[in-house]
Parts: structure tokens; sequence; C-alpha cells
């Protein structure tokens, strides 16, 4: 009896271990194939994370060589692993990113190295019982006097990492100093390893598959205006005509694309430091106005906040009553629907460099609703309406309203970058036709680049007007021309 209890006892811890040996398993395989889908679309949502990564392999292959390479290991010695150190702290994501650091880590390690070596023969002068106290007054100023320096706003934005390896530097060459008589050729080969690691950073960074962080701060600047157009554009329809249908989620994702704006300032900031050390490179000439991209970022997110007000009067548990609706209906969808499309256009003028044009049509049609909805609300046709019935409706036309005034503060911050960058300015031509003699006719012609509201009109008379007077004529007008 003893012998089969402690079998089957022996049994079934035997089958609860390969129990959970499977479930082990399992976990593993789900784990790894999570991982596997991870990797996958960190991958696909930017491809360029994956020839990023084999950049930064390249630049540390390159460097490597001080090390296998016997007679620059001769000269360099252990020091040739400051290459390999800046290779790793240096190399960025962008150009921008990758010359800041590189130029603050060079040109800090430059100056620090000459200062840790004055210091260090300055502190021989004063023998041997004050060198030592010297060369610690010296490193507590320095390290002080550049630590305090860091908390300055725009010294921090921009040379923050050089501050530090200032600090690294300085202290590295004057204390070493001390104990080491040589401690001129440990600065040069100090400067000249980080010199070389630098330069293999920014080389690879620009020659390789280079990414600007300049136009990916102009592609998101214009890619938020347009998440902003597209909910206005929606808006209108999505408020006044509720059905029973909600729809699919699917389908109304262009309501929810605002959110990005919202909590785009860090990243703006950030490309346009980078930016800045960038140099010239395709569309975007050295010193392109890159502050005044962060000038209309900030105008669209004020416009995103208003926005996400608007949204909370999709679901709200409190509406406006039907009536109310129907009479504010048009002036508030024309509102919202002619600022959505002034806002797609100021997107696509910043995409294409052009100078702004068709937009202005929009904000003005926008701006006559709004004098239409302020009429109306004047009218005092609210007189015997329930109040509860009648704010929902009313704050939102007045959201609207502001929605209008941060559209047109948009569109003159992009007419301003327009001129700063000097985007080109658009054509427009004119085809002349040809007219039947003896038959009056009007002729209509809208052929131009990129827009749409330009009319031509040719009425047929005595005298004629040559190509040249045609193409001439101002610009974004409507053309009444006799020929």
């Amino acid at each position: 009896m003893e012998i089969g209890s402690a079998s089957g006892v022996m049994a079934g811890f035997f089958t609860q271990g390969r129990r959970w040996l499977n479930a082990l398993r399992v976990k593993f395989k789900a784990k790894v194939a999570d991982t596997a889908r991870n990797i996958k679309k960190v991958g696909q949502d930017d491809p360029r994370r994956v020839i990023h990564s084999l950049k930064v392999g390249l630049a540390l292959a390159l460097v490597s060589i001080f090390y296998y390479y016997q007679p620059l290991y001769s000269n360099f010695g252990v020091t040739a692993m400051w290459a390999i150190m800046t290779v790793v702290v240096v190399f960025e994501f962008s150009v921008g990113a990758t010359l800041g650091k590189g130029l603050n880590r060079g040109m800090a390690t430059l100056l620090a190295s000459a200062l840790g070596v004055g210091a260090h023969h300055l502190a021989n002068l004063s023998g041997h019982v004050g060198e030592p106290i010297l060369l610690g007054s010296l490193v507590f100023l320095q390290a002080a006097i550049s630590t305090f320096l860091r908390f300055f706003p725009k010294i921090k934005a921009r040379y923050d990492y050089g501050l530090l390896i200032f600090i690294l530097t300085f202290s590295l060459i004057s204390i070493s100093g001390f104990r080491d008589d040589e401690i001129l050729e440990l600065a040069h080969k100090r400067v000249l390893t980080i010199f070389v690691g630098g330069c293999a950073c920014v080389i690879i960074s620009i020659v390789v598959f280079p990414v600007w962080a300049g136009e990916d701060l102009h592609n998101l600047i214009a890619l938020n205006i347009e998440k902003l157009g597209n909910f206005l554009e929606g808006f209108g329809d999505e408020y006044f005509k509720r059905t029973g249908d909600a729809g699919s989620k699917d389908d109304k994702k262009y309501l929810e694309g605002y959110k990005s704006v919202l909590n785009s300032k860090t990243g703006e900031e950030s490309l346009a430091n980078f930016a800045a050390w960038e140099p010239g490179h395709g569309r975007f000439q050295f010193r392109h106005p890159w502050k005044q991209y962060l000038k209309v970022g900030t105008l669209a997110r004020e416009c995103a906040y208003r926005i996400e007000a608007l949204n909370g009067y999709l679901n709200a548990d409190i509406q406006a009553s039907s009536e109310v609706r129907s009479r504010i209906q048009e002036a508030c969808t024309n509102m919202s629907i002619e600022s959505g499309k002034a806002l797609k256009e100021l997107s696509l003028t910043i995409k294409k460099m052009v100078q702004p044009s068709s937009a202005d049509s929009h904000i003005e049609n926008a701006k006559s609703a709004a004098k239409n909805l302020k009429s109306l609300l004047n009218s005092g046709l609210w007189e015997d309406t329930d109040l509860l019935k009648v704010i929902p409706g009313i704050t939102v036309a007045s959201i609207l309203n502001e929605v209008v005034k941060c559209t047109e503060n948009i569109a003159e911050s992009v007419h301003e970058l327009a001129s700063k960058a000097q985007f080109k300015s658009v054509e427009r031509t004119v085809s002349p036709e040809k007219l039947h003699s003896g038959q009056p006719q009007n002729i209509k012609s809208a052929q131009m680049v990129n827009c749409s509201h330009v009319v031509v009109s040719v009425k047929e008379s005595t005298m004629a007007a040559s190509p040249s007077e045609i193409s001439s004529a101002p610009k974004g007008i409507k053309h009444n021309m006799e020929v």
C-alpha cells in the first residue's frame, strides 16, 4: 500500500510538472511572438529607425580600427577608447542632433583641454604645497560657474551637453596632471580621438540616408494643421445631423486626430533646436526661419484647445434643442467647413512651400458666416425659449467664432513664414481661346497653377488684348477683360 501510494504521488508530481512546463512553453512562445510583432511595428512605423541602427553600427566598426590596427593603437593606446565613446554618445537620429552634439563635444573638449593645460602650468608656479590648493580652487570655480550657466533656458537648450563635457574634460586634464607629467600628450590624444569619432558620426549621418530635423519639423507643422482642418470639416455634419446610427469608429478617426496636436510642443521645440544646427539642404536654405514654425505651431495648439472644447459637445449629456440647432445650423456649419478648408489649404501651402492665396477666400467666408450668426443672436429670437436648451448651442457657436479668429491668426503666421522663407509664388496663366468672329460669347477660363478661385471672363469686342496683358493681370481676383 505504501509503495503504491508513493508511486501515485510521484506520478501526480510528474503530471503537474509536465503541465507547468507546457504552460511555460506556451507563454514563452506568446512572448516571443508579441516581441516580434512589436519589433516589426517599430520598423514599419518609421523605416528610418532601421537605417539609423545600421549607421550607428557602421560608425562604431570604423572607429574601432584604432584598436584593431596596430600602428594606430601604438600611437594612441588606451585613449583610442574615447573615439568609440564619442560615437556612442554623439550619434543621434537626425543630422541636426548629431551635429549639435558633435560640435558641443568637440569645442568643449578643445577649450577645456587648453584651459586644463594652462591651469596645470599655472599651478606648477605655486610650488609643491600650493599646487593642489590652486588646482582644487580652479576645478571648483569652473564646475560651479558651468553648472550655474546650465540653468539659463537658452544655454540649456543648445549648449547643455557642451557644458557637461567641459566640466568633465577640465577636471580630468587638470587633476590627472598633478600625478602625470605628460599632460600635454594626454590632452592632445583626447582631443584627436574625440575629433575622429565626431567626424565619423557627422559624415555618416549626412552622407548615408540623412534624416533632417528641419524637414521633420516642416512636415509636422503641416500635418498638425491638416488634422485641425479635418476635424472642422466634419464637425458640422457630426453635430447638427445627429442620427441614430453612430457609424463605425474607423470612419470617425479624423475627429481624434487633433489630440496629437495638443502635446506637440516639446517635439516641435526639439526639432527646431536640432534644425538650427543643420546646414542648408534641399528646399531649406541656411538660416531658414525655424522659429517661425514654432510660432505657427503655438497658434495651431491654441486652435486645438478650442477644438477640444467643441469635441466635448459632440457627446455631451445636455444638448441644445432641435429648434435651436436648426436656427444656428447653417451659420455654424459654414464657419466650421470654411475654417477647415482654410486650414487644409494652409497645410498644403506649407507642404508645397508656395505663397498662400486660396485660403484667404475661405477665411472671408467664415468671417461672413460669423457676422450672420452674430446678427441672428441679436435678433431677439430667443426670448420665449428655455435658456437651458439655448446655452449649449450658443456655446458651440461662440467657440466656433473663436476658431475662426484662430484660423485667421494661423493664416497670418503662415503668410509671415512664406515671406521669411521665400516660398515660391503661385503663377497663373491663361490660355487665350480662339473666338469665332461675329459671335459674341463669354468664355470662362480657369487655367492656373494650384488655384481654383480665379475666373477670367473674356468678352468679344473691337479691341484685342495680347496674351502678355492677360497673363500680367492682377492675381487672386476676378478679371473682366474685353477683347
